[in-house]
């Protein structure tokens, strides 16, 4: 059977850097002079510089391009719908800067004959896998799969539906695009655990080519893996003022006892030399480097892309692996790992030929 490999990646954020402008924000938002002082703190820590988000962070605006102040200005709690309305305006450019950025020859685009997408804060139809038919004139016969809701993993599991598909069908090639608009999202409120959940997320989309021909990565191998007694550390439910998030304090500690668990497994027979671990924070990349026992080092990729970007759901991991793939050399064996809700983690192996 056939390999696939993880050809080229190309990735995109909106123009507006919102990450000093929202903790000064989250701070003002603040009531209790000890929570401000604890918010503080943290968000010196948390090991980011920059988060970039659909809204401008001005109180200029246009009519593709809304600004924060106006929507979430004071007493004004956008609706779902009112957010899903943004979405749909603001989607479709960050999906095609992202396109443009793949840079897909005709010959390229000749074989695309799939294409998978994964968002879990935007919902529309005809939605973004028709905007990519229309961006890149392909074929209105293209098969599409929609992979939504399944939060910071999801692209591991399109990953692994494009991988199938090829080592199916050899010939054609499979276009997997992640694209979410996290900072749609926010809510006004006292909740510490809440607001820290905001000081995480970020906007972001990322495109790549999945085919046959050896170049880039080769997706030899997924894995997923549930830790127990922990379904509910992570949660996403759609909100009337937003989706909900629920992000435990209990999840790096979970994640630590179960990559000590797996360790042993993810390591037999296998000299990993890359890594590409989800930055869903720091702490979760702290975890992640105690349980394994890696290399102080070894996640250098992951805390680059967390520190200049922030969490962008399932588009993250791309964004770690196109950093990846600029330095990695021939011969070199990896492992990319994300985890969502469940408490589940979506592990892939891959070879550099």
């Amino acid at each position: 059977m056939a390999s696939a490999y993880l050809q080229r990646i190309g990735v995109a954020v909106p123009d507006h850097d919102i990450h000093e402008k929202f903790v000064q924000f989250a701070e003002d938002m603040l009531l209790d002079s000890r929570a401000k002082a604890l918010f503080r703190r943290l968000a010196s820590k948390v090991g980011i510089q920059h988060r970039y988000s659909c809204l401008g962070s001005t109180q200029a605006s246009s009519e593709d391009v809304p600004n924060a102040f106006e929507v979430y200005g004071a007493g004004n709690i956008p609706t779902t719908r009112r957010r899903m309305d943004i979405f749909e305006r603001c989607a479709p450019l960050l999906l095609q800067q992202a396109l443009d950025h793949l840079a897909l020859t005709q010959d390229e685009l000749s074989h695309v004959r799939h294409v998978i997408v994964t968002c879990c804060t935007g919902l529309y139809a005809p939605g973004l896998d028709f905007a990519i038919l229309d961006h890149l004139r392909l074929p209105a016969s293209t098969e599409r799969t929609f992979i939504g809701f399944m939060g910071c993993y999801a692209a591991m599991n399109a990953l692994r539906t494009a991988r199938h598909i090829v080592r199916s069908n050899p010939k054609d090639a499979v276009l997997v695009v992640s694209l979410e608009l996290c900072s749609l999202h926010f809510h006004p409120t006292q909740d510490m655990n809440d607001v820290l959940s905001f000081l995480l997320f970020a906007d972001g989309c990322s495109a790549a080519l999945v085919g046959s021909e050896s170049i880039g990565l080769e997706m030899r191998e997924f894995t997923t893996l549930q830790i127990e007694q922990s379904r509910d550390c992570i949660t996403w439910r759609i909100g009337d003022l937003g989706f909900d998030m629920y992000l435990s304090s209990q999840v790096p500690r979970q994640i630590c006892e179960g990559m000590k668990q797996y360790a042993a497994d993810l390591n037999n027979g296998h000299h990993i030399e890359l890594w590409a671990v989800h930055p869903g924070g720091r702490a979760i990349l702290d975890s992640v480097e105690t349980g394994l026992g890696l290399d102080p080092n070894a996640l250098a990729a992951s805390r680059t892309i967390l520190n200049e970007y922030g969490n962008m759901s399932s588009a993250t991991i791309m964004f770690v692996l196109q950093l990846l793939m600029r330095s990695a050399k021939s011969h070199q064996s990896g492992c990319a790992m994300s985890f969502g809700p469940g408490l589940t983690a979506e592990v892939m192996r891959f070879y550099v030929p």
